[in-house]
C-alpha cells in the first residue's frame, strides 16, 4: 500500500516531491500525486508535508 495525497488538502508546494528518495511523486492537474508502483513507503513525503495532506 503506497502513500496517498489528499488533493483537497494539498497546496502543491512540492516539498514532498523533493523529499522522495525514489522520485515517486509528480505534479498532475495542479496537485501532487504518488506513483504507487514506485513508492517504497518510507514516509519521507508525509513527514515534510506542511499541511498533512499525505497518509497511508
Amino acid at each position: 500500500m503506497a502513500y496517498n495525497v489528499n488533493a483537497e488538502v494539498c497546496i502543491n508546494c512540492g516539498a514532498c516531491e523533493s523529499a522522495c528518495p525514489v522520485q515517486a511523486i509528480a505534479e498532475q492537474d495542479g496537485k501532487r500525486v504518488i506513483d504507487a508502483a514506485k513508492c517504497i513507503e518510507c514516509g519521507a513525503c508525509a513527514g515534510t508535508c506542511p499541511v498533512s495532506a499525505i497518509s497511508l
